[in-house]
């Protein structure tokens, strides 16, 4: 896009205004409750619709709409339905913070960790989650450079950067109360922008040539379909952008917003795959931004339109996700270490939205995969799942945290680097061996963590022995 011309004064203009805008919406949160848990002057939860909309599009990532546009291109419906399913470990980590909190009182994932496994336990999945949040900053940014220039361009790097630098500036007015309130007003843009650029390509087809594009075998999409089926009972636990939100208001409320916001992302998801269909369709090349690329071939109005959704997408999960790495850094992280840092915990969580800002974007600047921060990232986090699921069902033991926790990171590790032998591959997809090393690691997982409660001769149920 050249800088200097009107259109990219106009695409340009659109990112500063947006900024503008959610500046503008952004209330400024001085109290500790506003700032971590989302509370209005008055002390007030937000709201059921503000919650369940949060959550919506907190999880509909930049990163996302471009996977799930991309593997519609690579294997049609299959692909899309593969990466819509991630969405039901929304509503499946609502009902397990439910239970958590209603039968062990739990009030967040770190401090049920520490409390129940050691602050071993509770260090650990800190990391994991830290690494989840770096993952978010990049991938995000991404994703809107590619709309305003080549990766590595100057254009990219510089939409980049400066949409990094508004999401950060209204993020550090009102941390988590912002992120809420700006939440809603990017659902609605995202909203609107999706049904519009549908209209734009769905007409062009009928549903038997939508559906002429998808194979089921393990080849045609399949294999990931069953990775994501694996991963969504351990996906949801490590992003506290979604977690977070499963402590700021009433039980009940949240679990009915957490089932909602997963029916709908599902949905959402699914049906911005079609746009990946199109582009097969249409015989539009294979590349990383499908989305892109087929906007730029539509013309300036659905690149426009594009725009608008991967904007306003990318800064609903990048807003939360400097929320939730502040709470982490201002209030759990101290609490750890047996201290309150009253309000100053403003401060530091401020300080850290920073840093992370700046050192998040060093993998978009080299170039790094966005599909990477979903698949492996994934793998990884495996060993969460018997832990959360089953705790009190299993006799909880710290032992078997650690088994299951660093049995799933070391598999996530040894197949990133290329560990994993051929022979756990599953069928013959591009995928086989990612659905091989989930499936094999999420029965040594389970294995790990159940064993030792199994053995274990403690009387008490609900705390952990050594």
């Amino acid at each position: 896009m050249q800088p200097n011309s009107a259109l990219g004064l106009f695409f340009w203009g659109f990112l500063v205004l947006y900024g503008v805008l959610m500046v503008m919406l952004s209330p400024r949160a001085v109290t500790i409750g506003g700032f971590f848990h989302g509370e209005d002057n008055q002390g007030r939860s937000a709201a059921p619709w503000l919650l369940t909309s949060s959550i919506f599009i907190s999880w509909i990532f930049a990163k996302s709409v471009t996977n799930a546009a991309n593997l519609g291109a690579s294997y049609g419906l299959i692909g899309g339905l593969a990466y819509a399913t991630y969405w039901l470990a929304i509503p499946l980590t609502g009902f397990v913070i439910y239970r958590l909190r209603r039968k062990f009182a739990a009030t967040g994932l770190v401090s049920f960790l520490s409390s129940n496994y050691g602050r071993g336990a509770a260090l650990a999945f800190t990391a994991a989650i830290l690494i989840r949040l770096f993952n978010e900053v990049w991938s995000n940014t991404a994703v809107v450079g590619g709309y305003y220039g080549d990766s590595g361009s100057t254009g990219f790097i510089t939409a980049a950067l400066l949409f990094t630098a508004v999401t950060l500036a209204y993020s550090l007015r009102g941390g988590l109360r912002s992120s809420i309130l700006t939440d809603a007003a990017q659902a609605a843009i995202f909203v609107v922008a999706l049904v519009w650029v549908l209209g734009l390509v769905l007409p062009r087809h009928s549903a038997a040539e939508l559906t002429s594009t998808s194979h089921w075998a393990f080849s045609g999409g399949v294999d990931l379909l069953l990775v994501a089926g694996l991963q969504v009972f351990s996906y949801g636990f490590h992003d506290p952008v979604l977690t977070d939100r499963g402590f700021i208001s009433e039980e009940k409320t949240m679990r009915r917003a957490f089932v909602i916001a997963g029916v709908l992302g599902f949905f959402a998801i699914l049906a911005f795959s079609l746009i990946g269909v199109h582009a097969q369709l249409t015989g539009l090349a294979a590349s990383g931004n499908v989305p892109a690329d087929l906007a730029k071939s539509m013309g300036v109005a659905a690149l426009m339109v594009m725009t608008v959704v991967m904007v306003s997408a990318a800064g609903s999960t990048l807003d939360s996700t400097f929320s939730s790495l502040a709470k982490l850094a201002g209030r759990e992280l101290p609490n750890l270490a047996g201290r309150d840092l009253g309000q100053k915990a403003i401060g530091v969580g401020m300080a850290v939205m920073v840093v992370f800002a700046l050192l998040g974007n060093l993998p978009m600047l080299a170039g790094t995969d966005i599909l990477k921060a979903t698949t492996i990232s994934g793998t990884m986090v495996i060993g969460l799942a018997p832990v959360f699921v089953l705790h009190g069902i299993v006799r909880p033991t710290r032992l078997g945290f650690h088994l299951s926790f660093w049995c799933g990171l070391l598999l996530g590790l040894a197949l990133s680097i290329g560990w994993i032998p051929q022979s756990w591959a599953i069928g013959d997809g591009n995928y086989a061996l990612l659905l091989g090393t989930n499936l094999y690691g999420l029965i040594l997982c389970t294995l790990g963590y159940a064993l030792p409660g199994l053995l274990c001769s403690a009387p008490n149920a609900s705390s952990a022995s050594t």
